[in-house]
């Protein structure tokens, strides 16, 4: 009877039993779609990104009949936006982190999508580099938003393995498809359409995105003191080494811009880490992020990947068109069989990681490439282009395929969420410094070993191939050294529990 008028007085409160909270992450966006909506989004966007970093290429001699670049001049089409997208992504990272990822996403494509348009809309040379420099920040403000929310949206295990291995392997052919569409945009409609084609796709991305993606953010209570004087420093030093770099091929290593350049860079980094080490109230890179082998080493893998990688569709665009005579459009479907290996490569270990880890992808897979840079550096004037380009090509980019995710998931692996942002623009920052530096590095002795091989009477589309060889020599080298920093990421085995390392991470930031 007791018991039965407590339950008829427990229900006569006229209360329903509470039900069950979850209590949503902090930082994890509140999502106006589903998360597979929200991937393909920073999918599209990533990849517009990433594909306007070699797409010019094939178009570079139509621009410079069209407005009468000259040869030295020319490379600031390129240049122009490499050095404003690996300069300012780390300031974009923690913007995102601060300010809203959503937000920093919906500004970086309405900026990419404008200096688009402006870029296919240049009466003359200084239009269009200005337009390339500010298309080149549009890029750095979106890439690091697209992996922030993807990180955010999706818990860490396999779903965000398999979702990151899906960026990767998107961003990987957006780069290494590039090529081959601006083989086919240059040769049937103009090279204004190499910028335009960014708009239906940009605008359809901006307008879903605004729509379905909702607003996150990371460290809120860091929110009012954005470290704005390491970020100058730091973006300064960056922009230091890359102008520096490029002007080797135009001045020489020693000429007084070059050292001048490389000085004010030295000096612009210590600055930096004095900043970060001593000065900042939130810095921008907290020194101690280091302190993680699996972020640092995942950051060196991804700067020696960079610089083995980058030169090589250098070489190749050269190689067919200089050497072999090819079309644009030749040249650019040549490039297909590299781009399917790539998304076949990543697919490949994106499944695997969850069972065996980021660490051997990591080292097998720039080991892969150095095989197929080893193949292709014996490239001459004379062989079948199957034998030349095609198979060494498609079995370093296979190479490349297999390392892209595992470089993702280990460089944000255990990251707390208000931080996603500065660990994706480290690793991004990471991988195109390296290409920016190893690109200068191995043009440099290429084109050296080339004009020694002219002096010596060999005729030029022999010196030229030699000049080739070297550098993706060396590159092969390179490749082999991204393999070894490999071994500094822990093992799946070795590595902290999850839950454990959130934790650590949250006591460290209670105790700073």
């Amino acid at each position: 009877m007791v018991g039965r008028k407590i339950g008829r007085g427990h229900a006569s409160n006229g209360r329903k039993p509470a039900p069950q909270r979850f209590d949503r992450p902090a930082g994890a966006p509140r999502l106006r779609a589903t998360s597979g909506l929200v991937l393909l989004l920073v999918c599209l966007g990533q990849f517009m990104v990433l594909l306007d970093v070699s797409v010019v290429n094939v178009a570079l001699p139509s621009i410079r009949s069209d407005l009468g670049f000259s040869t030295s001049g020319l490379q600031w089409v390129v240049n122009a936006y490499a050095l404003t997208f690996a300069g300012f992504l780390l300031l974009a990272g923690r913007a995102a982190d601060l300010f809203g990822r959503r937000r920093i996403l919906l500004a970086g494509l309405a900026l990419f999508c404008l200096a688009s348009l402006a870029d296919g809309l240049a009466a003359n040379q200084w239009e269009l580099v200005a337009a390339r420099a500010l298309q080149g920040f549009g890029g750095a403000v979106l890439t690091p938003a697209t992996l922030t929310i993807l990180i955010a949206t999706y818990p860490e295990g396999r779903s965000r393995a398999r979702a990151l291995g899906i960026w990767s392997a998107v961003a990987a052919a957006g780069a290494s498809s590039g090529a081959l569409l601006g083989g086919i945009i240059t040769q049937f409609l103009s090279w204004r359409w190499v910028f335009f084609v960014n708009l239906p796709v940009g605008l359809l991305v901006l307008t879903a995105a605004a729509l379905a993606v909702g607003e996150s953010f990371g460290d809120t209570q860091a929110r009012r003191h954005l470290d704005v004087a390491g970020a100058i420093a730091v973006t300064g030093g960056l922009v230091a080494v890359a102008w520096g770099i490029a002007r080797t091929q135009a001045v020489g290593w020693g000429s007084p811009e070059v050292v001048a350049a490389f000085t004010l860079a030295v000096v612009l980094l210590a600055v930096f880490v004095l900043i970060e080490a001593r000065l900042a109230r939130a810095p921008l890179v907290p020194l101690r992020i280091f302190a993680s082998r699996s972020i640092t080493g995942a950051n060196l893998v991804a700067f020696g990947l960079g610089a083995a990688l980058f030169a090589v569709w250098y070489f190749q665009s050269l190689y067919l068109q200089s050497v072999r005579g090819m079309t644009p459009l030749e040249a650019g479907l040549s490039f297909l069989p590299q781009t399917l290996a790539i998304v076949v490569g990543s697919t490949l270990s994106s499944r695997l990681i969850p069972r065996l880890g980021a660490r051997p992808f990591l080292i097998g897979g720039p080991l892969v490439m150095a095989a197929g840079l080893l193949w292709l550096a014996q490239i001459a004037v004379s062989p079948a282009i199957w034998a030349a380009v095609l198979l060494p090509g498609t079995l370093l980019t296979f190479g490349a395929g297999l390392s892209f995710p595992a470089i993702t998931v280990a460089a944000t692996a255990g990251v707390p969420r208000q931080q996603a942002g500065l660990a994706s623009g480290l690793v991004n920052t990471s991988r195109q410094v390296g290409g920016s530096l190893g690109l200068a590095a191995l043009a440099t002795l290429a084109a050296d070993r080339a004009a020694l091989l002219a002096s010596q009477h060999h005729p030029m589309p022999s010196a030229l191939t030699g000049g080739f060889g070297l550098g993706l020599a060396v590159g092969a080298a390179l490749a082999v050294a991204a393999g070894l920093f490999g071994f500094v990421v822990p093992g799946i085995r070795t590595r902290v529990p999850v839950e454990e390392r959130r934790r650590t991470a949250g006591a460290d930031e209670a105790a700073a």
